[in-house]
């Protein structure tokens, strides 16, 4: 440990945040497959968080520790709504990290530790936009809206964001445009808890192959021109070549706004479907069901 007494202030907080990557680098590791690599960290003993879009799909994963040592992993599960998947090794000696127990407000420092072949990486920043709830693309649902400064390199995806104290706040990954963002603890233990009991997180099905199309007079429908017929949309009633317009009274502006509505807390509800079946309006209620 430096003494930030005999340096200057530049040369302490310099001192002072090595300390803080050193500190946290054990229980940060390398997530290896055939064709992919990046990063994880220790959500519980023999437990292992990553991100889920930067997993290989299929293949062997290692996961190589800051000690250099590998071992496989078993794929507990993974999430793509929420960008968590779950890894399990049977090393169960690497620490875990501090957790904050709030939000992160715009402004104050930031630290992504990852690691590269098992050493430690890490960037600095600030956090640039702190927000509220929302839902990515795919529909799940993350605690709060975590943006960072901080650069990140594809094998550095997956490491943990940690404040000026050297708590956790989160998982650093990849947003639009590769922009920082950071998933909340908030919403790993939720999802994690999920996928270690269950092994996945249900998501919303139709049964309904969708494609954007033009409405006559403006706004924008999704026409059916698949139809399952052992799914909810059919036992519905809709039927290839409708065109769903509204849910529950709500215009629909694409696909990717379709999926947002269908979080894993869709499943079982029932919604009322706007449709235009040969141009003639049309409303039926579907109730959502799970996806296989």
């Amino acid at each position: 440990m430096s003494n930030p007494s005999s340096l200057s202030p530049l040369s302490a907080f310099s001192a002072a945040v090595a300390d803080l990557v050193r500190g946290v680098a054990p229980g940060v590791v390398s997530v290896k497959s055939r064709h992919a690599q990046s990063s994880g960290f220790v959500w519980r003993p023999g437990l292992i968080v990553a991100a889920e879009n930067a997993l290989a799909d299929d293949g062997e994963v290692d996961i190589v520790a800051h000690d250099g040592a590998s071992a496989r992993a078993e794929l507990v599960g993974r999430d793509p709504s929420s960008d968590v998947a779950l890894l399990r090794i049977q090393r169960t000696d690497l620490p875990q990290a501090a957790p904050s127990g709030s939000v992160p407000a715009a402004g104050v420092l930031a630290l992504v530790v990852a690691a590269r072949d098992g050493a430690p990486a890490a960037s600095l920043g600030i956090v640039s936009y702190s927000g509220p709830q929302w839902r990515s693309m795919r529909g799940g649902l993350i605690d709060a809206r975590i943006e960072l400064s901080a650069g990140l390199r594809r094998s550095s995806e997956g490491g943990l964001a940690l404040d000026a104290e050297g708590r956790a706040f989160g998982m650093a990954v990849f947003g639009p445009r590769r922009r920082t963002l950071v998933i909340p603890l908030a919403t790993i233990d939720r999802v994690a808890a999920t996928l270690a009991a269950k092994g996945r997180v249900a998501r919303g099905y139709l049964g309904l192959g969708l494609q954007p199309v033009k409405l006559d007079g403006g706004g924008l429908g999704l026409m059916a021109i698949s139809v399952d017929t052992r799914g909810p949309g059919a036992g519905a009633g809709v039927k290839q070549g409708d065109v769903i317009v509204a849910w529950n009274g709500e215009p629909l502006r694409g696909v990717h706004h379709l999926m947002r509505l269908m979080g894993s807390d869709s499943v079982g509800a029932t919604v009322k479907l706007s449709l235009r079946r040969a141009g003639e309006p049309l409303e039926l209620e579907v109730t959502i069901g799970e996806r296989p």
